[in-house]
């Protein structure tokens, strides 16, 4: 956190490198949490971008008061929900050779690992968006429950209750309950 309020001054009195040190260090993280919600990795750069370019424009204003990597996840996330919206909810699936897979020793682990990969992403994307913003940033974006309301503007028990209908839709559609 000090390290992020020294690059922040930094950039603030002018220093390129300390915005391309803030960028490296966070933008794994960032483009994970688009590509999970978008499920496009084209949608996913332009947002992680596009959250970059403006905070670049309102750096002077720009007051931090808790964690820069939170606030980059905010934007992340809250700009991959405006996008959602404007394509009206619907999903778009990726295709086998968007997902990323680890590098395995033996074939069929990484046959099984991209099957299991393959159906995870299809059930997220059957669970409503609410619920899997909600799942994704808590689990993948390791944000707090209380973190997330606040980011939102909703009550923590919301988030929570969100959280746990999303996992019990998961748990049914990974078991095979729930017809397709």
């Amino acid at each position: 956190m000090i390290e992020d309020k020294i690059l922040l001054w930094k950039f603030k009195h002018g220093s390129s490198d300390a915005l391309s040190r803030i960028y490296e260090k966070y933008k794994s993280d960032l483009f994970s949490l688009a590509n999970s919600l978008l499920h496009d990795l084209n949608a996913a750069e332009d947002v992680v971008h596009d959250v970059f370019v403006s905070f670049v424009k309102s750096a002077d204003q720009f007051q931090l008061t808790g964690s820069l990597k939170g606030y980059l996840l905010t934007c992340v996330a809250n700009l991959s929900r405006d996008r959602v919206r404007a394509r009206k909810r619907a999903p778009i699936g990726m295709n086998k050779t968007d997902m990323a897979i680890p590098d395995y020793k033996v074939p069929s682990q990484a046959l099984i690992s991209a099957e299991e990969l393959h159906r995870l992403r299809d059930a997220i994307a059957k669970v409503p968006y609410e619920q899997q913003e909600v799942i994704i940033l808590h689990l993948q974006g390791k944000r707090t429950f209380r973190q997330i309301a606040e980011s939102q503007g909703m009550p923590v028990s919301t988030i929570q209750s969100r959280y746990r209908y999303g996992l019990e839709k998961l748990r049914s559609l990974l078991n095979g309950e729930v017809e397709k």
